[in-house]
């Protein structure tokens, strides 16, 4: 199975999914088959007045996934994730990262045609 980058609050499994995709804390990439994981921080994104949303695409771009968990995904940031081929699952902003990857591998997570968020300018 493809590597996943999901949204987090912190670095574990147990972790929450961070509701904000580009104003995450940062993210799990994980191997859904083994349950390893690694993490980016999005510390720098977080901070920028505006263009967080493409920062984080390219982070996770950068990572190798071709699967984004997370609660809320804004235009600039889904399209940029589109362009680099990553799926986009959303709506999972009440889950622990875990609980996230047991649904997508349980085929309940319904991939995005368009972001569930509008951009800030």
């Amino acid at each position: 199975m493809e590597k996943i980058a999901i949204s987090c609050v912190e670095p574990s499994l147990d972790a929450h999914v961070d509701p904000r995709f580009g104003r995450a804390a940062g993210y799990l990439i994980v191997d859904p088959d083994s349950m390893e994981f690694e993490y980016l921080d999005n510390g720098t994104s977080q901070v920028l007045a505006q263009g967080a949303g493409i920062q984080a695409a390219e982070i996770v771009a950068r990572s190798g996934a071709k699967v984004v968990l997370t609660g809320f995904v804004g235009p600039k940031a889904f399209q940029a994730l589109s362009a680099a081929g990553i799926k986009v699952g959303q709506g999972l902003e009440n889950l622990t990262v875990k609980q996230a990857i047991e649904r997508y591998k349980a085929g309940q997570v319904t991939m995005a045609s368009q972001p569930n968020r509008k951009g800030h300018w």
